[in-house]
């Protein structure tokens, strides 16, 4: 069994007034979501040139968790005693979080030449078992599956949503919280758009396809995701686009 992590993992600021997106970071994608239970997202990608967040083309429509939002485990700092994200509560996580590699069944796909790309197989998981050390972490096996938890994890699907997705690093590695959530991408959505997810974010796959092809790892890609008040409250603070 081989283990990946493919993701840079940077050290989050932990006081709320002194927060800001990363100095170093000049890609973002913001999802502005009505409110704390709504399952749709508008979302929109932002630039920074000579120091200032520029929007790039115009807003498209994304879809959620059945469940809504609730506040996950980034780069930000979280309001104290606010409700977390948990394994299987279906709420997609609110904050700022890093953009990792990308998976698919593809043999290729276009993108950067610096972004980790996976063509997955039937020996490639991704593991959703709180109680595993490998918790919300990419494997391959060395071998075909075999046990129910090997099959249970596998990443390749008959299900076409999920044939092309983009890592959004919640409660990603090195600080990964048992049962804080797992799994967690961009990825094609559902019946053009018609159902809401398990805490993903899902758009239109030319939008997604559009995206893996844009973000560039050297220029640290970032996703904020906020309900509209939040993001209101919190852009002249944390400098949002």
């Amino acid at each position: 069994m081989r283990f990946f992590t493919v993701i840079l993992c940077f050290a989050s600021v932990c006081s709320a007034g002194a927060f800001e997106l990363p100095a170093g970071s000049s890609q973002c994608v913001v999802g502005v979501a009505d409110g704390w239970d709504s399952t749709h997202v508008t979302l929109s990608y932002f630039e920074k040139k000579g120091g200032a967040w520029q929007r790039v083309g115009g807003e498209w429509k994304g879809r959620l968790g059945s469940k809504g939002l609730v506040w996950g485990r980034g780069l930000h700092p979280n309001p104290g005693g606010a409700a977390l994200k948990k394994e299987g509560d279906g709420r997609a996580p609110v904050g700022v979080f890093d953009l990792g590699g990308v998976w698919g069944v593809h043999k290729s796909v276009k993108k950067h030449p610096k972004t980790f790309y996976h063509q997955v197989t039937p020996r490639d998981l991704w593991v959703e078992d709180g109680s595993s050390k490998h918790y919300n972490q990419f494997l391959t096996l060395d071998h075909e599956p075999k046990t129910a938890w090997e099959k249970k994890a596998q990443m390749k699907q008959d299900d076409y949503p999920h044939s092309l997705k983009l890592f959004i690093a919640h409660n990603a590695p090195p600080n990964v919280v048992a049962n804080g959530g797992s799994s967690i991408f961009f990825h094609i959505w559902r019946r053009e758009g018609a159902a809401a997810t398990a805490g993903c974010t899902t758009m239109d796959e030319e939008k997604l396809r559009w995206l893996i092809a844009t973000v560039d790892p050297g220029r640290r890609p970032l996703y904020v995701l906020l309900p509209r008040a939040e993001y209101e409250k919190l852009k002249p603070v944390w400098k949002l686009p």
